[in-house]
């Protein structure tokens, strides 16, 4: 473990892989062996016409069709062919934060500084990020930790800008008798993913959310990942808005090298109280992009 978790030199400043390091055959091989039942959990929303976005910085999902089966078929038959061979395919425009997604470590700055002290002057180009887009995020395979803490108001879910602490975490933790280990990917429920697609204004307007002490504490943890049922893992407003914005974002990705999974559906593992699992996400290569779209799963 850090004892620093600000150290960006930890894996030197030409690293492009972060917590990603903590990833070991060891990990992997524990993780897997945990599966007993054989069980999958799906963790990701699908991702649709609609999906909840966060204007004016994320573009809306659209997806149109650049290709049909009765077009094709056609062509087809002009050119000769007799058997209907026809081929459906289409066009999609998006940001890559959207639906259940990864950040890449190249997603957010201090000021021009980013993960590793690399310069966004340097590495924001024209057509995407020169080092740290998504295409370096490693494939996680390890164990997976999920907390609910959604009820710690009494309620099913917390309310928007409820800043979920430090002390919420270790308190949760205690009670369902699990500790962190390095490597691990850490997954907090907090009730607000009932409003995906079902009350998109409210799940944007604001979230409940893990605060900075919270995710300074979790990285000194050795976590790979933090991940939540929201938009921005992070609690909305923040603790000290406007002054400060975003600043487990910050934290997590420029200082840290963690990355940050959002809009996680946990619903299912929390109905069956699962609280460790075999958890499995493979970022799709998309070269020099800030994120991407995922489907992480769990096994038991």
């Amino acid at each position: 473990m850090t004892n620093c978790v600000h150290d960006h030199s930890r894996w030197g400043d030409s690293d492009q892989l972060g917590a990603g390091h903590l990833l070991t055959p060891a990990n992997t091989l524990a993780a897997l062996a945990s599966v007993k039942e054989g069980r999958t959990y799906d963790l990701s929303h699908v991702i649709e016409m609609g999906a909840p976005k966060i204007e004016p910085v994320q573009l809306p999902y659209v997806i149109t069709s650049s290709a049909t089966s009765a077009n094709g078929i056609k062509r087809r038959r002009a050119l000769g062919a007799e058997n209907d061979a026809g081929s459906n395919l289409e066009r999609i425009e998006m940001t890559t934060h959207v639906g259940t997604h990864i950040d890449a470590l190249g997603h957010f700055t201090k000021g021009d500084e980013m993960y590793g002290r690399r310069s966004a002057q340097d590495e924001v180009g024209d057509w995407g990020l020169e080092n740290l887009g998504i295409e370096h995020a490693p494939s996680i395979i390890t164990r997976g930790v999920c907390i609910d803490v959604s009820g710690l108001d009494g309620g099913a879910y917390l309310e928007a800008g409820r800043a979920v602490t430090k002390d919420d975490l270790q308190r949760t933790l205690d009670a369902a008798d699990v500790g962190l280990r390095p490597g691990d990917v850490f997954c907090v429920n907090t009730g607000w993913g009932r409003f995906f697609m079902n009350d998109n204004d409210r799940y944007v307007s604001g979230e409940p959310g893990i605060e900075l002490s919270a995710a300074e504490w979790l990285t000194s943890q050795d976590v790979v990942a933090i991940c939540c049922d929201n938009m921005a893992v992070e609690v909305l407003p923040g603790t000290e808005h406007p002054k400060i914005s975003m600043p487990v974002h910050q934290h997590s990705l420029v200082e840290a090298g963690v990355y940050l999974v959002e809009n996680l559906m946990m619903d299912d593992l929390v109905r069956d109280a699962v609280t460790t699992f075999c958890f499995i996400l493979l970022p799709t290569k998309f070269k020099g992009a800030t994120g991407c779209p995922v489907r992480p799963v769990a096994l038991i």
